[in-house]
Order: C-alpha cells, then structure tokens, then sequence
C-alpha cells in the first residue's frame, strides 16, 4: 500500500487531489491500494489508471486482481474491466468499474477523488 497522504506542496493540490505514490513503485508492483480509501492505481503498459477497489459486480478486492492485456481480471469471477473506460466483460450484469482522473507530477502519483473519469 502507498504511503498515507501528508503535506502537498507542489501546486497539485486542488481540492479533490491527493497524492497516492511514485510512479516507480507502482511499475514495481502494478497494482497500489491507496492508503485510507478504496481505491486502486494500476499500471496498465505504459499508463496509470485510478479505480474502485471493490468489484462492482461481487465486490471482491480487486486489489488482488490481475492486469491482463489492458484488462483487470477480478480475483473472484471470469469477468474483466477495460482499463479504458471500467466496461465489464460482455454478457455479465453489473456497471462498469469506476475510474478516475490520474496526474503525475514530477514522479508522484496523483489521483482526483471527487470526479469519474469519462470513458473512451
């Protein structure tokens, strides 16, 4: 898990964003729970994505979860989320896994807490 959120002082700070790690840890360890909140950061080739940590469909740890050819697998079931947009796998029934907006500073991992991502 990263680190819990301190002081911010680099001009990022809007009301919303929290900074959640470095960018090389999360390449190290591809999925970061983000300290005090139920959110993931994924690196996804080449890309950060922020989400729910919890399956929309079961509500599993996604954190447990695998990331697959630009998908996150769920620890629980077969069904995937599109790291693009949350949809899940075609045929289940369940919303689309929530993103966020992603900043990186510098080599810090921000996240905006307030504000879904849109889609594709």
């Amino acid at each position: 898990m990263c680190g819990k959120p301190t002081s911010v002082d680099d001009g990022a700070s809007e009301t919303g964003w929290i900074p959640v790690c470095d960018l090389a840890r999360l390449k190290a360890e591809t999925i970061v729970r983000v300290a005090g909140r139920d959110m993931l950061v994924i690196w996804n080739d080449g890309n950060v994505v922020a989400c729910d940590r919890a399956c929309p469909h079961e509500q599993a740890d996604l954190g447990r979860g695998q990331v697959t050819a630009g998908r996150l697998l769920c620890p629980r079931h077969a069904a995937s989320f599109d790291l693009r947009d949350g949809a899940i796998t075609a045929g289940w029934p369940s919303p689309p896994l929530r993103l966020y907006p992603v900043r990186i500073t510098g080599e810090k991992i921000w996240i905006e807490t307030s504000q879904r991502r849109s889609g594709r």
